[in-house]
């Protein structure tokens, strides 16, 4: 189960990476990527798996140029589910 977790994360983070995706905003506004993907996304950006060494409210996916908070990541799932009525 960790495994396919884990598979699912790395395919996120090809795919933030292949559109050039900087901000987690950036997610909810990319037009080629389902409403399931840009869940997906965020989710994974969420998680611990992508915290940065001693600073917990930070996160980083490989590929981004810099940590973004988890505050902001939390707000643009919000963000998400208040454009699609979730």
């Amino acid at each position: 189960m960790m495994d396919i977790m884990l598979q699912q994360a790395v395919d996120n983070v090809m795919l933030v990476q292949g559109m050039q995706l900087r901000r987690p905003i950036d997610v909810v506004s990319a037009p080629a990527l389902s409403i399931d993907d840009k869940r997906a996304i965020l989710a994974a950006w969420a998680s611990d798996f992508y915290a940065v060494d001693s600073k917990p409210a930070l996160r980083q996916v490989p590929g981004t140029p810099e940590p973004v908070s988890i505050d902001e990541v939390q707000s643009a799932l919000k963000e998400l589910d208040r454009r699609y009525g979730i």
